[in-house]
């Protein structure tokens, strides 16, 4: 699509979505696209759940198709749009479209809000900031277990809130990485293995499972460059995520979790609770060291170098490709 002269190249767009995500996040004024989303699914859900499996399955795959599809028309009238306008103003329209699918800074800044309250000793603000970033409960976790569920919220975090956004927009512009979007964020709302969830979120779980696919083992390749140009564990990341990318209940989540895993040395995953449930988690990684307050910093380094390292990825690729 022809944004405008400026901004025929979805690297382009890519590129500068995300230094202006990295410089200013996510603006409090700006009604965000996910908000909008999460409120569709809310509503949708509580239209469309019945308790009854079969009729779930279908009226969740309605609800995921209801919202994804809208999502990127919506995000293509959008850019069409802003196409007629000059093409100073459209690219800085569309840049701050595009950013509005990266959240790079939220990540990073959520993850120093958990640290801060640790290093105070205060854990139990430390659980209430951890639970704005994590679907499991967090009232009753100790400081061990608050760091490495932000570990991996890191992780996992880095892949589909950074490098997958990016690999869409540089695939398909800001309709395709709106699509992502609005299916992860139905992952994040509905797909879960609970019985009320089991069926209802099927649909968009799997669907989730598919577009993150491929970033999400590009994330845990290029942590652990990252890993070695910080002079981390890279070779320990490298083995980990070969061996234990598989523990995870999702197909793609423990890729980038390994990594991470590796990279600290440290062991993540087991068993946590959601909805008052707990679940059998495997673990990912060895105990060479005890887990820090310090990894919280040093992990948002790592999540801050494979993004940059990914998008330098992508800016070679669509060079190449052109």
């Amino acid at each position: 699509m022809n944004y405008a002269p400026v901004l025929d190249s979805f690297a382009a767009l890519a590129v500068s979505g995300f230094l202006l995500d990295l410089a200013i996040g996510d603006p409090r004024w700006f009604p965000h696209p996910v908000v909008m989303m999460g409120k569709a699914i809310s509503w949708g859900e509580k239209l469309l759940w019945s308790g009854e499996p079969r009729r779930d399955f279908l009226a969740g795959m309605a609800l995921t198709l209801a919202v994804v599809g809208p999502s990127a028309a919506i995000a293509w009238a959008a850019v069409l749009l802003v196409s007629l306008l000059p093409s100073a103003v459209a690219f800085m329209a569309v840049t701050f479209l595009a950013s509005t699918a990266i959240a790079t800074r939220g990540l990073l800044v959520a993850a120093a809000r958990i640290e801060e309250p640790l290093r105070a000793g205060d854990i139990v603000q430390a659980r209430q900031r951890l639970s704005h970033i994590v679907g499991r409960e967090t009232h009753n976790l100790n400081q061990d277990k608050v760091l490495r569920a932000g570990l991996e919220s890191l992780a996992e975090s880095t892949c589909d809130g950074i490098v997958a956004p990016l690999f869409y927009l540089f695939l398909g512009g800001i309709p395709l990485a709106m699509a992502y979007k609005a299916a992860s964020t139905l992952d994040s709302m509905i797909g879960y293995r609970t019985e009320r969830y089991f069926y209802f979120g099927k649909f968009a779980a799997r669907l989730d499972d598919v577009f993150n696919f491929l970033p999400a083992r590009l994330t845990a390749l290029v942590m652990i460059v990252a890993a070695s140009l910080l002079k981390l564990r890279a070779r320990l990341a490298a083995k980990v995520m070969w061996r234990d990318h598989a523990n995870h209940l999702s197909p793609n989540a423990g890729y980038p979790e390994a990594a991470l895993a590796g990279a600290f040395g440290i062991r993540l995953g087991g068993p946590s609770t959601y909805f008052g449930k707990q679940v059998a988690k495997p673990y990912i990684g060895e105990e060479v060291t005890p887990v820090k307050i310090e990894m919280l910093k040093e992990a948002r380094s790592l999540c801050l170098v494979t993004a940059i390292l990914s998008l330098v990825i992508f800016v070679l690729m669509s060079a190449a490709r052109s």
